[in-house]
């Protein structure tokens, strides 16, 4: 991290590097004097979190622009031909509806077609599932998609994929890295105009082909046929003016779902996301316009995706006029639930000695778990985010184990293992059997979540994040991380600490992380870690009862302990 000093002398480099015309310089000329604003751009270089790249779009080495951009495809294309993997199979790149990111992707793929690897584009926007699904498709060593996922309309991404379809973790993520920094941020980058490119053969343009395979691998993964489903129930989707809405509409003309309506508003891509004030499906605000539309149509299920459509979130009618949200915890145990019994009842689970395995991250809670456990899916577990989830594939393939789900608690699920990361539009395509499976039943959704709660026991929740932008942020973030290391909580709330789980330093078959687990003896439990794309610390709090106001009253009481001792040090 910088120092006030060495960010200055950065925005001074920058300054004499720019042309005063070009907006980049224009933008450092309007916070000129402004200490906190230039350290902010400055204290770091942009660098790989949980998800790649993902920062403010703007000037300096802690922004997303055409300079941060262009140095990390130089990087990356280096790594990949010293890789000692056949760079000849290339790099397959998507981009969705931000700001830049078309102009992000171009300028990529002009690096990557300079350095002599070959390059595979899309004409326009697509959900990052279906670049996972065709860097698999295509044997690519590695693919690219310009995307913030879910985050505010300011941010951008440079999400990175290794040839097994997963983002990049481990060896090749630190190697990259490396490559990176490395170079100079205002050194030459080679780049070759596209059309030249493509002249050389260097850019293949994909198209309806690589859309026709990945929307048939998604109606590959139906589970009932469709005289177990009543295909008629009242749907709405939004895909929050993403990449989602052309696949999601295609996917439910074809799985004949003649009830599923989307939100007009939010159908076309729009940057500025001027209908919904953050894109974000896990924030209820994002389906104020679907509830509208749910109320005025009957609909009994409302789902929402993010700009790249990889995270799904849904609602259910509650029976009461209005909608329940359904958490990402929830939401997987109900998929899991769905699949196992329709795979049991056809007697697929545990066909040929089959042996299924779930995987989910450290922070999800066990909702999930137990049912697993219950079908006798084995459980395992992987560190936050789906480079982490996906990355365990192969290795419990290899020990003779089936993928059947990964999911995390920030709405994320991957059903399939031909796409090696979250795939909202097939994760949609599950939920909307369920509940066409559920209406064909005479079960309410609300009624078939708390049929399973009744079964299993009633898992509550609380996440809460803490915001702390900038260095001083950072700072603050890994102060209250190592109070809590070093003072744990031994009596939070109505609960007693039974253990404290530190994966500092990795913990079992997780590596190392930068996150804390406390479980209590009642079985409730807490964790907390900094986030790997945004300035927060974030916590999550779970218990679970055979009573749901005692599980209630653990989650009151546990989650106002901890914000009590995390206030004390502010």
């Amino acid at each position: 991290m910088r120092d006030t000093d060495s960010c200055r002398k950065l925005y001074d480099r920058w300054l004499e590097m720019l042309d005063p015309a070009d907006p980049l310089a224009q933008e450092l000329e309007g916070v000129r004097g402004d200490i906190p604003q230039i350290t902010d751009r400055f204290y770091q270089d942009i660098g790989f979190g949980t998800a790649g790249l993902r920062g403010i779009c703007g000037a300096g080495t802690n922004r997303m622009n055409r300079f941060t951009v262009g140095r990390a495809s130089l990087g990356i294309a280096r790594y990949v031909l010293a890789s000692g993997e056949d760079a000849s199979r290339g790099i397959a790149i998507a981009y969705d509806c931000r700001h830049h990111s078309k102009e992000f992707s171009q300028l990529t793929a002009g690096v990557f077609a300079a350095a002599g690897i070959p390059v595979y584009i899309f004409p326009s926007m697509r959900p990052t599932p279906e670049l996972s699904f065709v860097i698999r498709q295509l044997h690519c060593v590695a693919g690219v998609n310009m995307t913030a996922s879910h985050n505010p309309k300011e941010y951008n991404g440079y999400k990175v994929y290794w040839k097994d379809g997963a983002q990049i973790s481990g060896p090749a993520s630190e190697g990259m890295q490396r490559e990176i920094e490395a170079l100079d941020i205002f050194g030459h980058v080679p780049e070759i105009p596209l059309e030249e490119a493509e002249e050389k053969g260097l850019v293949h343009t994909l198209g309806e082909e690589q859309d026709e395979a990945y929307m048939q691998y998604v109606l590959s993964l139906r589970q009932r046929s469709d005289e177990q489903l009543d295909l008629s129930i009242p749907i709405v989707y939004t895909p929050l003016n993403g990449a989602g809405s052309i696949p999601m509409r295609e996917m439910a003309r074809r799985r004949g779902f003649s009830a599923f309506q989307t939100v007009v508003q939010q159908q076309d891509p729009d940057p500025d996301f001027t209908s919904v004030p953050y894109p974000n499906p896990e924030n209820p605000q994002a389906f104020a316009l679907a509830e509208e539309l749910g109320k005025s149509t009957g609909a009994q299920l409302l789902i929402a995706t993010d700009p790249d459509s990889d995270r799904m979130a849904a609602e259910i009618a509650d029976g009461k006029g209005g909608f329940l949200p359904l958490t990402g915890n929830q939401t997987g145990a109900l998929l899991i639930d769905y699949m196992a019994r329709a795979q049991t009842e056809n007697g697929h689970l545990h066909a040929g000695g089959r042996r299924p395995a779930m995987i989910k991250s450290i922070v999800t809670d066990d909702f999930g778990a137990a049912v697993c456990r219950h079908y006798g899916i084995s459980v395992f577990e992987a560190l936050t985010g789906f480079k982490n989830i996906c990355g365990r594939i192969p290795e419990l393939e290899e020990k003779g184990y089936s993928y059947f789900f990964g999911y995390e608690e920030s709405i994320g699920c991957a059903p399939g293992a031909a796409v090696r990361d979250k795939d909202g539009i097939a994760a949609a395509m599950l939920l909307a059997e369920w509940a066409a499976y559920c209406q064909k039943r005479g079960v309410s959704l609300a009624g078939a979540l708390e049929e399973l709660s009744e079964e299993y026991g009633y898992y509550l929740e609380k996440e809460s994040s803490l915001v702390l932008a900038g260095a001083d942020g950072k700072e603050k973030i890994e102060a209250i991380m190592q109070h809590f290391r070093s003072t744990p909580p031994e009596n939070p709330g109505p609960c007693r600490l039974k253990e404290v789980i530190d994966f500092q330093h990795g913990h079992g078959d997780i590596p190392p992380q930068n996150a804390l687990i406390f479980r209590m003896v009642d079985g409730s439990w807490f964790a907390m870690r900094p986030s790997g794309t945004e300035p927060k610390l974030k916590f999550y709090v779970y218990t679970v009862s055979r009573d749901r106001a005692e599980a209630a009253r653990r989650l009151a009481g546990l989650d106002d302990a901890i914000r009590r001792k995390v206030e004390r040090m502010s």
